[in-house]
């Protein structure tokens, strides 16, 4: 018997690799997988030195562990079958949901493959799926399951009702800091020799040609690698969050500042991704830190909605529903991911900034995410398919379980399993968050002329292009009244300053 752990699945607290102590483990580093698509240096660097960081402490406990260093995870397989023959494997339940190609790969080699419960998330499968028999509706409503998380959880609760009165505190989090506002340095760790040693070895062997954008595995320009790869690392991250940042997290969650990348976000989704920590730990910790008076309410129930409501939330509505997002595409938008989302070649300051960062780091965080990457693809028109895979390639927290309902269903719309409405916005919001329009060559009052910010006129060419589909949406009833004030003659400006934006990113010159 032997514990087949993925690189998604680095604990030693759960699951069959604790409830197993005596067996050995298999972890195999699979090349060609990596491969596949031009993903971030960064993202490789961390699941790989991760995994060799996971083998050597479970060898140093004195676990037997095979390590597996091929092209293939059938190679992989191959080369344990023929040391360990006829083998039985048990593995945790990818969080994406689906075993059927790593039994395939399994049997084929004479083994066989026991999947359990993958316990990494506080909200089970049959949890979930009762809660939707339950409530017998065709729709998910992330609201309306946060609050069943909530009273099934005892999370945030006081004798059945939410502490404080309040569900949720959004109006007390859309907050911009002042001027002089200085988050503390978000934390970094020095790179020890088997990271370096990883990181040496991804930026020789992953920097392959591509037959189109972003014609090469170098399209990034990375920063010196910063991520935690071990759970005392990870914990490390989590405490600095509770000590340093939360207090300000709430109130400043949707902000942008060009200046300060992580603002006070906890930065923790590539270590609970990487099951590094438990979800469970990360709100309990925060929990502990409000009750002992160090973070205020809005700002536990902010991040508390993150972790126990969306997170969860989006892994299983991807789990049920990963068929229906692969071709969706409600709104029928067909333009290709312009290239400056590769280069970061663009004027607009919101935009060219988001994108250097991620090139730099593989991160934003999630309203740069909606409300910039995703705002400027959806009113461009882009093909929600060509931009997830953009996210699941640039993102070093990015699975297909997370990019894919994220931006599909909520950031393009282009499925309304998961969302009542498009986000979209004009530079109103960009601006009201953030302190890029002060800087752009843009104008963010003009949507039409010269130098009229981008976003303006993709905003109402938007609305107009997809007015049938949208105005019967009882929540787009205001913003349809606005769309009929304008004449045919302004509407006619919109079409072609948003005519003449394409063409302008098509070239390279937005």
């Amino acid at each position: 018997m032997t514990v087949w752990v993925l690189g998604d699945q680095l604990t030693r607290e759960h699951g069959p690799v604790a409830k197993r102590p005596d067996e050995p483990v298999l972890l195999i580093e699979a090349y060609a997988f990596a491969e596949r698509l031009p993903y971030h240096p960064h993202k490789l660097t961390l699941v790989f030195s991760a995994m060799r960081h996971f083998r050597d402490e479970l060898r140093d406990e004195g676990r037997d562990v095979h390590y597996y260093q091929v092209e293939t995870f059938g190679d992989g397989l191959e080369a344990h079958f023929v040391d360990y023959s006829e083998d039985d494997l048990t593995i945790m339940r990818p969080a994406g949901g689906r075993t059927d190609r790593l039994r395939e790969l399994v049997e084929k080699r004479g083994g066989s493959l026991d999947v359990v419960a993958n316990p990494l998330f506080c909200c089970s499968s049959e949890q979930f799926d009762d809660w939707v028999d339950g409530r017998n509706v065709d729709t998910y409503r992330h609201e309306d399951f946060y609050r069943h998380m909530r009273r099934e959880t005892g999370i945030l609760m006081d004798d059945g009702d939410p502490v404080g009165g309040e569900w949720n505190y959004d109006e007390d989090n859309r907050e911009t800091p002042p001027d002089d506002w200085e988050p503390p340095d978000p934390p970094a760790f020095e790179p020890d020799e088997t990271t370096r040693e990883v990181d040496e070895w991804v930026a020789d062997r992953f920097d392959g040609d591509y037959d189109e954008p972003p014609y090469g595995g170098s399209w990034a320009d990375p920063d010196p690698f910063r991520w935690p790869v071990t759970r005392e690392q990870a914990l490390e991250v989590l405490a600095d969050f509770c000590r340093n940042r939360f207090t300000a997290f709430g109130p400043y969650q949707d902000a942008m500042r060009r200046e300060s990348w992580a603002m006070s976000h906890s930065l923790l989704s590539t270590s609970l991704n990487l099951g590094l920590l438990h979800p469970a730990e990360v709100i309990d910790r925060a929990i502990d830190t409000y009750e002992n008076g160090n973070a205020p309410l809005n700002s536990v129930e902010g991040f508390v909605r993150q972790v126990l409501g969306w997170r969860e939330f989006m892994r299983h509505v991807y789990r049920r529903e990963r068929d229906t997002f692969a071709e969706a595409n409600q709104l029928a938008a067909t333009e290709p991911l312009p290239e400056f989302f590769w280069t970061g070649e663009t004027d607009m300051a919101c935009l060219g900034d988001v994108i250097d960062g991620v090139r730099r780091r593989g991160y934003a965080h999630h309203i740069e995410r909606l409300m910039v990457l995703s705002n400027f693809a959806t009113t461009f028109g882009v093909d929600p398919r060509a931009l997830n895979q953009w996210f699941h390639v640039a993102f070093i927290d990015a699975y297909h379980w997370v990019t894919t309902p994220n931006v599909v269903g909520m950031g393009t719309f282009a499925s309304d399993v998961l969302s009542t409405k498009p986000y979209v916005a004009s530079s109103n919001y960009v601006d009201r968050m953030s302190d890029y329009c002060g800087s752009c060559p843009y104008h963010k009052t003009k949507t039409i002329g010269e130098n009229a910010c981008p976003f303006n006129a993709l905003y109402w060419d938007f609305l107009g292009r997809n007015e049938a589909h949208l105005r019967s949406n009882h929540r787009m009833g205001l913003i349809y009244s606005h769309w009929d004030d304008k004449d045919e003659t302004e509407r006619e400006a919109i079409d072609e300053r948003a005519a003449a934006i394409r063409k302008a990113a098509r070239r390279g010159d937005l």
